[in-house]
């Protein structure tokens, strides 16, 4: 699939793909005087909602940033708590996702990963690979540099004489859907935090303050607010663009 620095994206109202950093659980918590593990349950249920949310939208692929390489640095029991909930999350979800015709796939290094939730990913992709609705990406153990490093491993053991963007982007975790048109982060933080940098060069971002617990249709109807007030010229100038993307 071609990238948006060689091909310009096909233009719709409502973004094809939709990325997404999680951010804010554990400062939901502790406003609340609760646990940090709390904001993190609430968090999933906040995923749920928005999931049923895009697909109502008809939104295509929706990538989320559940847990990157560098929260390994976070205290034991955390990371504890939120491999537990990942692996009892794909258990309880995976049927419903299954039965709305969602696809499920799980993109990361997933080498320090246990086995049982190896084995909890491979059979969640595999239920639903046939399907053709939405289709959910979870980043887990993911890095943008990391990815970006594996896809340049993979095309230089397949026979790659040079590097070129075709032959690289193949190989990285998104390599099989457009990139995404916006770009999510809530809770404040503006940054990508080594998230999709390759795939985000074109992406339009938007930050919001809104903890990731809180995040419901109406913040989503404002981000999507924010997008269609964007105009999307990919190199090219306002005047080249049909009237109807043109933008006051």
């Amino acid at each position: 699939m071609k990238s948006s620095t060689q091909a310009v994206p096909t233009h719709a109202d409502v973004p094809r793909h939709i990325a997404i950093i999680m951010d804010g659980n554990g400062r939901w918590a502790k406003k609340r005087l609760l646990p940090r593990v709390m904001g993190h349950k609430k968090g999933l249920a906040a995923l749920e909602a928005l999931i049923a949310e895009c697909a109502g939208l008809r939104v295509s692929y929706l990538t989320v940033f559940a847990f990157s390489t560098e929260n390994w640095r976070r205290p034991a029991d955390e990371v504890g708590f939120l491999m537990n909930l990942f692996l009892q999350s794909l258990q309880k979800q995976v049927m419903r996702l299954h039965k709305n015709g969602m696809r499920l796939q799980v993109v990361g290094d997933r080498s320090r990963f246990t086995p049982e939730i190896v084995a909890g990913i491979e059979a969640a992709e595999a239920l639903t690979a046939a399907n053709t609705g939405l289709t959910l990406t979870i980043a887990a153990d993911y890095g943008g540099r990391w990815d970006i490093l594996q896809a340049a491993n993979k095309a230089v053991q397949q026979g790659a004489e040079h590097l070129t963007e075709d032959n690289l982007s193949a190989h990285l975790c998104l390599g099989n859907m457009p990139e995404p048109d916006l770009f999510i982060r809530t809770g404040g933080e503006q940054r990508i935090s080594n998230f999709l940098l390759w795939q985000l060069a074109y992406t339009e971002l938007y930050f919001t303050d809104v903890l990731w617990p809180d995040f419901d249709s109406t913040a989503l109807q404002q981000a999507m607010a924010s997008f269609h007030a964007r105009e999307r010229r990919f190199g090219r100038t306002s005047e080249q663009l049909p009237p109807e993307q043109q933008r006051p």
